[in-house]
């Protein structure tokens, strides 16, 4: 009987599925969110809330079990100084799932495993960019024109 046998194995010995979600976490916490399968993604889960919760004990024995099992010490730092800053109000359910759909060629189904309140943003096209006209253009390939070019388009006007 499986009672109380808890997590995945994923189709991976037990060695290989802890080095791969060691190297999933430390991705998922550099970067915010993690493009992956959904099997993996509901079992990446805990681990990542565990290693957040870590992070807001800030203790030096919370900090080496996170260096224990996250591979960067800049990920670790980044998981003390401004992640579990972030949650620190929060009870838990840092993370998200969402869902994705189907990968082509085997049908596996994807997911998205995100930080709450990491919500992808998209920079407006409008903002910070001036439309340039053909006069602007043409004087800015004016000003960046040598001596004999200038002197030939002022005759020529």
């Amino acid at each position: 009987m499986r009672h109380r046998m808890g997590g995945k194995k994923l189709g991976r010995k037990t060695p290989h599925r802890r080095s791969m979600f060691r190297n999933m976490v430390t991705s998922f916490l550099d970067k915010e969110r993690l493009r992956t399968t959904l099997p993996r993604a509901k079992a990446l889960r805990p681990i990542a809330e565990r290693m957040i919760t870590l992070g807001k004990r800030e203790s030096l024995a919370a900090r080496r079990r996170a260096l224990a099992f996250i591979r960067s010490r800049a990920v670790v730092a980044k998981l003390f100084d401004t992640l579990a800053p972030r949650f620190a109000e929060r009870a838990g359910g840092y993370t998200r799932i969402i869902r994705l759909g189907f990968r082509d060629g085997d049908g596996a189904r994807m997911a998205i495993l995100e930080l709450v309140g990491s919500e992808y943003k998209p920079a407006k096209a409008d903002e910070g960019k001036s439309k340039k006209g053909k006069k602007e253009k043409k004087e800015k390939a004016e000003g960046s024109a040598s001596e004999p070019e200038k002197k030939k388009r002022a005759a020529a006007e």
